[in-house]
């Protein structure tokens, strides 16, 4: 059972992250502060973790440093705190469909990054080298399909949570609308970036320092402390920092306990698992729970190219995942370059049988 458990994991993430994409749009379109919006939930889901890391890790933790303290608050602002905000204000200006499915060419850039960095092998000249390559092209086919080809629309439905009141006066003037959509499109764009960039110096990270709830809850505690500073440079209306019984209190207690308080660590205990590209290939299981979610409760309308798309995302996952499994190549079994040369060296040596 223990084997499965990293792809139950997955499953799991990825409902929590449609769940947040969903609930932060319907917030956006309710007119929330995406900034301050950023810097609550990381309030919240620094006032669940910081606990829970002094009562388990309290002794067993690595010892922190300034120079490791350092190499958190970087990842942290770059991960974190970059990522989610320019991400909230792309949504403003797009879908949740295209959101998530920009979220589904995250292994694409991962995988460019993980080679880049060497922790990922591509054996060109096999099976499932061609194939992996193949799968994370298709992936890129059908992000660009969702991206830039609409086509007919497929699935209209009436809206159940909130109508999108802002994207409907934006259509009266097609021009500003379709600027709005191609810069939100850009700015999904560069949040994946970063965020696949994350991903990978993580992984790295973590093999010098394995206290991933501890490593966690410094990254939630830093980036709420960043998100403050941009929110209150971007909004000084205090009127918009007022919480009520609304869906922008529903959406930020769901991505601080649920996306930032859980999600986080599960995903940092993945990594160390399977290494950084694994987690980013679920992805596309996150645009087809969204894709649904988003027809039934934010009225969002379905066109063939979203369809289309689709499918080659689907096609892509599984493609690459057939392919990791035939490599046979566990994450225990690689020295990445973390490691010191020495304790790669000892290894070898260990597995030569020599004393």
């Amino acid at each position: 059972m223990g084997e499965y458990k990293p792809y139950l994991g997955m499953v799991l993430i990825q409902v929590i992250y449609s769940g947040m994409i969903l609930l932060s749009k319907a917030a956006f379109n309710e007119g929330m502060n995406c900034s301050v919006f950023i810097f609550y939930r990381q309030l919240v889901g620094t006032i669940i973790l910081v606990p829970l890391a002094f009562i388990f890790e309290r002794k067993s933790s690595v010892p922190l440093s300034f120079s490791i303290f350092c190499k958190i608050f970087l990842l942290s602002f770059l991960g974190v705190t970059v990522s989610l905000n320019v991400y909230a204000i792309a949504l403003v200006y797009t879908s949740a469909t295209l959101g998530a499915a920009t979220v589904s060419s995250l292994p694409v850039f991962t995988f460019f990054f993980a080679v880049l960095f060497r922790m990922e092998k591509v054996k060109i000249r096999t099976k499932p080298g061609v194939i992996k390559i193949s799968g994370l092209v298709v992936c890129l086919c059908g992000v660009a399909a969702l991206a830039f080809y609409k086509g007919p629309q497929i699935w209209p439905l009436h809206p159940i949570l909130s109508a999108n009141h802002n994207a409907q006066h934006l259509q009266h003037d097609h021009s500003s609308y379709c600027k709005r959509w191609y810069l939100g499109s850009l700015l999904l764009f560069c949040a994946i970036i970063t965020w696949s960039m994350w991903l990978v110096l993580q992984a790295r990270f973590l093999k010098s320092y394995p206290s991933k709830l501890k490593f966690t809850s410094l990254q939630c505690l830093l980036s709420a402390i960043q998100s403050f500073c941009i929110a209150i440079a971007s909004e000084r209306d205090m009127k918009e920092w007022k919480l009520g019984w609304n869906m922008g209190l529903l959406a930020i207690l769901y991505c601080g306990i649920m996306v930032t308080g859980i999600t986080y660590y599960l995903q940092a205990w993945v990594i160390q698992k399977k290494g950084p590209l694994f987690p980013a290939m679920w992805n596309p299981l996150n645009f087809m729970i969204t894709i649904i979610g988003s027809m039934f409760l934010l009225n969002e309308s379905i066109n063939l190219g979203s369809f289309l798309g689709g499918i080659l995302l689907v096609l892509s996952l599984y493609s690459v995942l057939w392919a990791k499994s035939k490599e046979g190549i566990s994450s225990d079994d690689v020295c990445l370059p973390v490691q010191a040369q020495k304790e790669c060296a000892d290894q070898s040596e260990r597995s030569m049988g020599k004393p």
